[in-house]
């Protein structure tokens, strides 16, 4: 597993890391905070997440579409009904 000096999580490319930003927001309702983009990072090379900055152009779309608001919907009911 690769580490970074930064402690933060490791995503090897940057299709990677904006398929796992749009999955977190999928899975998560972020009330105005959490991880809006993605950068290259200057300690390891890879990527991680950041809070600050432009928004994600793909993560905007889902947003604006309401899409993401479906799957966090749907992500809630599915853990709900596992219990």
């Amino acid at each position: 597993m690769i580490k970074c000096s930064t402690g933060k999580r490791v995503y090897l490319t940057e299709a990677l890391a904006e398929d796992a930003l749009l999955d977190a927001h999928g899975r998560h309702q972020y009330a105005g905070t959490g991880p809006v983009a993605f950068y290259r990072c200057d300690d390891c090379g890879y990527y991680h997440f950041t809070s600050k900055g432009p928004m994600n152009e793909k993560l905007a779309k889902l947003l604006a579409s309401g899409k993401l608001k479906l799957q966090q919907e749907a992500n809630h009911w599915e853990k709900k009904l596992k219990r």
